[in-house]
């Protein structure tokens, strides 16, 4: 199948705000009261296309567009716990993100920092607790009184308790933890998930070693590495030469040249970095195929939306 099909050309670009290149923050304001991710100049027929491609799971590039729970829905319960996920899998969402870490005793566990001070009641490095070190802490708290129960999950109780039900998009994280990303891929295979996994990273040689570990698994790049960093077209050269499956660029930097241009080469991409719906809103309409996403309803919300408006 073509790459770059037919609905993907009739969704490049599909709005005002990405043929004029201007970001969502520099568009003029509107005496519009609806919220601002709904306010934008649409090709009725691209509106169409885009709500088919998202209610009925088909995308021209990856058969899918990829609406990702990032952390779960972390939005609305502690990142990377089962409520998280459980609030996901309750807004119709399929796609999980989530991150890896080794503890002391070589247990894979799923947390975000390489820390346990933002996210749970304790304090150190992630690497020098053990498993049952891990297990005492309260990973809901910080979050809201009613998750107090909430507790770091191994990544086999995540892939064990949503196989079937989610995709898995498993960010491999600490940058100097020899073995990460190949037990990773271990663990997917022998929970029998290896066709619903992506393996991701920004830290280039974890993707790498996932590609030699496991060539049949789909992999991710997040790029660029920094808040503060900007695209180069050198990303393109290195994922090329890496065999990487998507390119994952920052929202508030992806434009429609961007996603053309690593459409054209091949590339899946989807987006991360959406920290409010004018940047859900801008990835869509610049084309990517998918994005991690905090408040994942909202996107769903906005694509209903779409579909009322063009019935």
């Amino acid at each position: 199948m073509e790459r770059c099909g037919t609905l993907k050309r009739q969704l490049d670009p599909i709005t005002v705000h990405c043929n004029s290149g201007a970001s969502p923050a520099t568009q003029p304001a509107s005496a519009d009261a609806r919220p601002t991710f709904l306010k934008s100049v649409w090709n009725p027929i691209a509106i169409i296309q885009l709500t088919k491609i998202i209610r009925e799971g088909i995308n021209p590039v990856t058969a899918e567009f990829m609406n990702i729970a990032h952390r779960g829905a972390s939005s609305y319960a502690p990142e990377n716990t089962f409520a998280a996920y459980d609030k996901a899998l309750a807004m119709g969402v399929n796609h999980i993100e989530l991150d890896v870490h080794f503890t002391s005793d070589d247990h894979l566990v799923v947390i975000h920092d390489d820390t346990v001070d933002r996210t749970t009641d304790g304090s150190g490095p992630v690497a020098d607790h053990t498993l049952g070190d891990l297990r005492s802490l309260d990973a809901g708290s910080w979050f809201g009184h009613q998750y107090a129960d909430e507790r770091i999950p191994t990544l086999g109780e995540v892939l064990e308790r949503y196989k079937g039900r989610h995709h898995f998009h498993i960010e491999i994280k600490a940058r100097r933890v020899p073995g990460l990303a190949t037990r990773t891929i271990d663990m997917v295979r022998g929970y029998g998930v290896t066709n619903d996994v992506t393996i991701t990273s920004f830290w280039k040689p974890w993707i790498d070693e996932s590609r030699a570990y496991a060539p049949d698994i789909p992999t991710g790049w997040l790029v660029p590495l920094g808040p503060d960093s900007q695209w180069e077209d050198s990303i393109v050269d290195q994922a090329l030469e890496s065999g990487f499956t998507q390119v994952c660029p920052r929202a508030d930097i992806v434009t429609p040249e961007i996603v053309k241009m690593l459409h054209e080469k091949g590339f899946v991409v989807r987006c991360h970095g959406i920290s409010n719906e004018d940047l859900m809103r801008h990835a869509v309409e610049c084309g990517a195929d998918g994005m991690t996403i905090n408040f994942p309803d909202k996107l769903v919300e906005y694509v209903e939306y779409l579909g009322a408006k063009c019935g």
